[in-house]
């Protein structure tokens, strides 16, 4: 039999092309505290040219889930898992405790560093940093420039932190480049700095190998401050805190314009997949606006944990699109890594999909669940029942009291705040959180309580988020088999959870009068 020398050209040059394909670089961008209607592709009065242009050229996430809160947010990208599975499902890591994302977990910079990436950081951690081995550079990153813990001043980049076993106040600078203190930066505005350090390491980046860099901005994480250039064309917004936020997110989108003009001057553009999400929803007590999503920052309702997010690349090959499918941050560690033709072999566990070929290509999302969180600590520090002139609706104003110990019967225990979307339904248990929908910035309307509607069990609220993504139809009565369903998969999922890890401050982290938060066991 003669050999078909077409066909052996054919697979020979296709052999090549795979070998000369190069890694793409990847630069992930994380906003924080960004609401659903503070970007201008959903409407916002705000001006964000760089993210729409990006946004519209790319591919549009419009089904996209983030937790509702920094820390899990952070814990999920860098991890592949639910926080259930890391023992972070309560809240977020504060300045004093003792504990960070466990050390055993392999974080996506450590996976792409053994694809061959360069892996830089700059900007937001809060992923803990009590012992050196859970800063940044321990962690899979080659250099680290940015703040350690959840919030601070733009400005002066320090963080004042409450211990009530001490009965005192600790404030203390919180900006590190690598594990080295970075205190010649007071006075420069946090958003300019980490575009320029971002930019420098575009500038410098050996083009011959991959590079993964992830900016994770302070911006628009309160405290509210922006140089005041930012606020002067947003003078018609008369609530003055919306004012400042509005120039903080144009603060941010000139930064996001800045990093891809960087990107395209040093001719890495062309072969680069930039990823921007937000890492929860936003904060209504701070300026930001979910409308018309249901709920805030800290809750459970989809103003909460539906993100905005897309994806930019002239490596898409179906750009200029949006996507309604099933994504949830959990996803972007199997996506990039294979992508980055690297393996997750060694990790165990993994809650996340690839979900590439649905992003480029179209394709339907593998990932038919998402589980939100299942919280039984859960304690509202910012409840609107206790903002001015609001009053809850009946369902909500004698909320469960949060409960220590976890249910472990057959039946999953509707007291305990949880949240599960299943393809079209969402299911939400005990308190999830603010029910308010707050009114578009600009209304004269008061945030408006949900109205009253019958449910099969008290604590247990169902909808349809395709059909209802405000959440305003609550149909558990009509649909008592998926009430059912879905509480045996939280069930399911409280059964394989690692236990809560919250430990109380620790007094020994005093950063002294000269020093700086970070490593102090």
């Amino acid at each position: 039999m003669g050999i078909d020398f077409t066909v052996l050209g054919i697979f020979t040059l296709f052999y090549l092309q795979i070998l000369e394909a190069k890694p793409p670089h990847i630069v992930f961008i994380l906003a924080d505290d960004l609401g659903w209607n503070d970007v201008g592709f959903h409407g916002s009065e705000i001006k964000t040219p760089n993210l729409d242009r990006l946004s519209k050229s790319g591919v549009q996430l419009e089904n996209y889930y983030v937790q509702p809160l920094c820390t899990p947010s952070r814990n999920q990208l860098m991890t592949g898992k639910y926080q259930i599975h890391t023992g972070m499902q309560h809240q977020i890591i504060w300045p004093c405790q003792p504990y960070c994302v466990p050390l055993e977990e392999k974080f996506l910079p450590e996976v792409l560093k053994e694809a061959g990436y360069a892996t830089h950081m700059v900007g937001k951690w809060h992923l803990g940093m009590y012992r050196r081995e859970c800063m940044p550079t321990h962690r899979g990153f080659d250099s680290f420039f940015g703040y350690l813990v959840g919030s601070e001043n733009y400005f002066t980049h320090q963080r004042c932190y409450p211990i009530s076993k001490l009965n005192l106040t600790r404030c203390a600078l919180d900006l590190r480049e690598g594990e080295e203190v970075a205190a010649e930066y007071n006075g420069s505005y946090s958003t300019e700095i980490f575009t320029q350090k971002a930019s420098d390491l575009i500038g410098k980046h050996d083009q011959n190998k991959p590079l993964f860099l992830y900016l994770a901005l302070q911006a628009v994480h309160n405290p509210l401050q922006v140089p005041e250039r930012y606020m002067t064309p947003y003078s018609f917004i008369k609530d003055p805190q919306r004012r400042i936020y509005a120039g903080m997110v144009s603060a941010m989108d000139e930064a996001v314009g800045n990093v891809t003009e960087a990107l395209m001057a040093h001719n890495l553009w062309n072969n680069t997949v930039l990823i921007f999400s937000s890492d929860n929803g936003g904060q209504t007590l701070a300026g930001g606006s979910n409308w018309p999503l249901r709920g805030r920052k800290w809750s459970l309702w989809e103003g909460g944990v539906r993100a905005v997010g897309f994806v930019s690349s002239p490596l898409l090959d179906k750009p200029g699109t949006i996507s309604h499918e099933l994504i949830h941050i959990s996803d972007w560690l199997p996506t990039l890594v294979n992508l980055a033709g690297g393996s997750t072999y060694g990790i165990k566990s993994l809650d996340g999909f690839d979900v590439w070929k649905t992003i480029s290509k179209k394709m339907s999302s593998p990932r038919l669940e998402i589980l939100h969180n299942i919280d039984p600590l859960y304690v509202d520090i910012a409840p609107c029942s206790s903002d001015p002139g609001l009053t809850l609706p009946p369902e909500f104003a004698h909320r469960p009291v949060p409960i220590s110990r976890i249910n472990q019967s057959d039946s999953f225990d509707v007291r305990i705040h949880a949240a599960i979307r299943y393809r079209e339904w969402k299911l939400l248990t005990g308190y999830p959180g603010c029910p308010l929908w707050f009114p578009k910035p600009g209304s004269v309307s008061s945030p408006q309580p949900s109205p009253q509607s019958p449910s099969t069990k008290a604590g247990v609220w169902l909808y349809n988020v395709e059909q209802d993504p405000e959440e305003r139809d609550e149909v558990s009565v009509l649909n008592p088999k998926v009430v059912d369903f879905l509480l045996r998969r939280l069930q399911h999922h409280q059964r394989d959870a690692k236990p809560i890890v919250f430990p109380d401050d620790d007094p020994k982290c005093d950063p002294g009068p000269k020093g700086a938060w970070g490593p102090w066991v």
